[in-house]
């Protein structure tokens, strides 16, 4: 249903995950932020590379704006009443840029973003050959999107890439760093092994943490219960969903294409009854009634 959003979401994240790890389906629209939530999800995580195919059909090469991102982000927060976290990439440039981007992205009724290190255009953190900013320049850039908050439990969570153009231990040093500038919590991009996520967790004690779940890259297939007892707070699937939607679309296409008719795929669809239930059709009809009633 059509909603504004949730009042304080980072406060209600942070009251979650004290009592389990908080896994957040990746989605890349309002439909399918909807869909997350209509299944069960209590979170929800909004990709940048995600949302950057699915907007342009371009790759995630820093080519999407803050607008696109924040338009998405405020379009899924209308209609999935969970805390929602979003990437912000890099800021989309400098200490301003990355102070509007906290404004306009706050506005858009977020739990709170993730900030990465990466220099711009930025690459998916599971690619070789990234590069990585210096830390101070980092530091500059948390500060800024901290100062520019206005609800203090807006998530300002500093993403580390450094793990594989400097090494594990550099990128925990650089995680301390950031945390002491005011970074609410830390993402370890493209970790190796159990161990090295282990490694953050003791390097970072008490330290909120969120896990990247992402398939086809450096990490090994990891569970949400394995992440729970690494001692991890968030756990994102951010590209997933995407996955999975092309191959069927393509599979789709294929067929339609060949045979000139959707007669086999009738039964893996969803049908328009269930479409408008998703979407809460019915309940837009009622309102209308009601509306109408009370107006004459």
């Amino acid at each position: 249903m059509l909603n504004p959003p949730l009042k304080k979401p980072g406060q209600i994240l942070r009251e979650m995950w004290k009592e389990e790890i908080v896994v957040m389906p990746g989605a890349f629209s309002a439909l399918s932020a909807l869909a997350a939530y209509k299944q069960g999800a209590k979170a929800v995580y909004l990709s940048g590379g995600a949302i950057t195919n699915n907007v342009t059909g371009l790759p995630d090469i820093a080519l999407i704006t803050l607008e696109e991102m924040s338009g998405t982000a405020a379009r899924a927060c209308q209609v999935a009443p969970v805390p929602i976290i979003c990437d912000a990439d890099t800021g989309f440039g400098e200490a301003w840029n990355t102070a509007r981007t906290v404004i306009e992205m706050e506005r858009a009724g977020l739990a709170g973003i993730h900030l990465e290190d990466q220099v711009s255009p930025k690459r998916c953190g599971h690619l070789d050959g990234k590069a990585v900013i210096p830390t101070d320049h980092m530091l500059t850039k948390i500060r800024a999107a901290v100062d520019s908050k206005s609800d203090p439990s807006f998530l300002i969570i500093a993403r580390t890439d450094a793990r594989n153009v400097e090494g594990v231990e550099s990128a925990i040093d650089r995680a301390k760093a950031y945390v002491d500038a005011g970074a609410d919590a830390i993402f370890p991009e493209g970790l190796h092994s159990e161990e090295e996520f282990a490694a953050f967790r003791e390097g970072l004690p008490g330290v909120p943490l969120l896990a990247n779940m992402t398939e086809f890259g450096k990490t090994p297939l990891i569970t949400a219960a394995q992440f729970h007892n690494l001692g991890y707070q968030m756990v994102i699937f951010p590209v997933t969903a995407l996955r999975v939607m092309l191959k069927r679309i393509n599979e789709f296409y294929s067929d339609l294409l060949t045979t000139g008719t959707q007669a086999d795929w009738m039964e893996k669809m969803v049908t328009r009854a269930e479409l408008y239930d998703v979407i809460d059709y019915p309940d837009f009809t009622s309102q209308d009634e009601t509306w109408s009633r009370n107006a004459e």
